[in-house]
């Protein structure tokens, strides 16, 4: 499979209130990633917050899937323009991994496995607002998609709903992750049309 799909092309849909400024709907779910796809088997796979004093908060596969699980349902948005509107998700609330989370810190940089990382303000990850998903349409989340767990933060560009989630690292400043220090925006609002820096 290349590095993009072929559910990438459509066209924008002018007047849907439901797409952001500059984007086109597409029913397909393309594939696009800055490197190879790595293969997490799930013993091995893990979930980490750690705070600025080095306070380190983890979970296993099998812990992880013992908390409190959500059903989600939202409209993504790439910053290569296109959204899908109304995807079914299931996963672990961000409020639900930060319950026992102490800490002063304004902004979070999320951690894969494979090396990637992006950076968002804490404020985008609590509230209701951020997940770790697990499941896409009723199936466990496919490795193209970034299973077996991926970062699901829908009201922002879809780079910031990092693949292959590994953990949030804590942070005073709002470090720039790849994209961000490549010329994408820090925050990445798609209603704002925050695409590049």
């Amino acid at each position: 499979m290349g590095i993009i799909s072929s559910g990438f092309r459509g066209r924008r849909q002018a007047g849907n209130p439901a797409l952001p400024p500059g984007q086109h709907e597409t029913e397909g779910f393309p594939v696009l990633t800055a490197g190879p796809a790595p293969n997490i088997p799930l013993d091995e796979w893990e979930f980490f917050i750690s705070t600025e004093t080095g306070q380190r908060h983890a979970w296993s596969w099998e812990s992880f899937m013992a908390l409190p699980q959500a059903d989600i349902r939202a409209d993504i948005h790439c910053v290569t323009s296109w959204s899908r509107l109304g995807t079914s998700w299931r996963g672990v609330s961000l409020d639900v991994l930060f319950e026992d989370v102490q800490t002063s810190c304004r902004f979070a940089t999320a951690h894969s496995y494979g090396g990637y990382t992006t950076n968002l303000p804490l404020e985008d990850l609590l509230g209701g607002r951020a997940w770790v998903a697990w499941a896409f349409d009723g199936e466990r989340l496919e490795r193209a998609h970034g299973g077996p767990a991926r970062l699901l933060v829908p009201h922002l560009y879809f780079w910031k709903s990092a693949k292959w989630i590994n953990g949030i690292e804590l942070t005073q400043d709002d470090v720039p992750g790849f994209w961000e220090s490549n010329g994408y925006h820090l925050h990445g609002d798609p209603w704002r049309e925050e695409r590049y820096s």
